[in-house]
């Protein structure tokens, strides 16, 4: 399971300075290019990662050959501090990528510092919630439904503007349990009956808020 909190919510403005203090001053920035691996699944965990622009995808392939995609992170989320050892998910730069890198073992000097352990506790208590959040998307009764609660999720970020899709449709297939084909119906679908529409393959707007809320509901 793979750690993700996001240093940018002024929910939690007083924790997360000290998570952004010990980033900056112990910081490494870090460029990846568009399809760039950042870490692989089974890779020691070495470091955690602040991602300062661009967009992450962590994939796993499970043993019998399938990919399963975990989440997608923005700008702000740290992500890469794990529970165990060794990263179960590979870490992939959807676009070119500028990130923030500190070793654990810096980390731990810091060790008994009361904010900064409030801020990774906090981590803990939103990745799980980000993992309920997948498992009860994944458990939505149709595709329809599935695939209207992504699109929400990633217009709530900005409602009054376009959305950009860094993810393609077989990243959005494997997100939620579903294949391309079903993906790309279910988009025509909702293009078709005015809820979403799309000016571009990579770019799309909600057009009935209240369509799309009673799909997702």
């Amino acid at each position: 399971m793979t750690l993700a909190y996001s240093l940018d919510d002024p929910r939690t403005a007083r924790p997360a300075a000290a998570l952004t203090e010990v980033m900056d001053r112990l910081g490494t920035k870090m460029t990846f290019a568009r399809d760039e691996e950042i870490y692989a699944q089974g890779d020691d965990v070495e470091f955690m990662y602040r991602l300062a622009k661009g967009v992450i995808r962590t994939s796993r392939v499970t043993a019998d050959g399938r990919r399963q995609v975990g989440d997608f992170y923005y700008p702000g989320d740290l992500f890469g501090l794990e529970v165990g050892p060794d990263h179960q998910f590979s870490a992939e730069a959807l676009t070119d990528c500028e990130i923030q890198m500190v070793r654990r073992g810096s980390v731990r000097a810091f060790a008994g510092d009361a904010e900064l352990d409030r801020a990774i506790l906090e981590a803990t208590r939103r990745e799980l919630q980000r993992v309920q959040d997948h498992v009860l998307l994944l458990g939505r009764k149709s595709a329809r439904e599935k695939v209207a609660a992504f699109l929400m999720s990633l217009a709530q970020r900005d409602p009054s503007a376009d959305v950009e899709l860094p993810m393609g449709r077989q990243d959005m297939a494997d997100y939620l349990g579903l294949t391309i084909e079903t993906v790309s119906r279910m988009l025509t679908q909702l293009q078709g009956d005015a809820i979403v529409e799309f000016p571009s393959f990579r770019r799309f707007h909600v057009k009935k808020w209240q369509a799309l809320e009673e799909l997702v509901d």
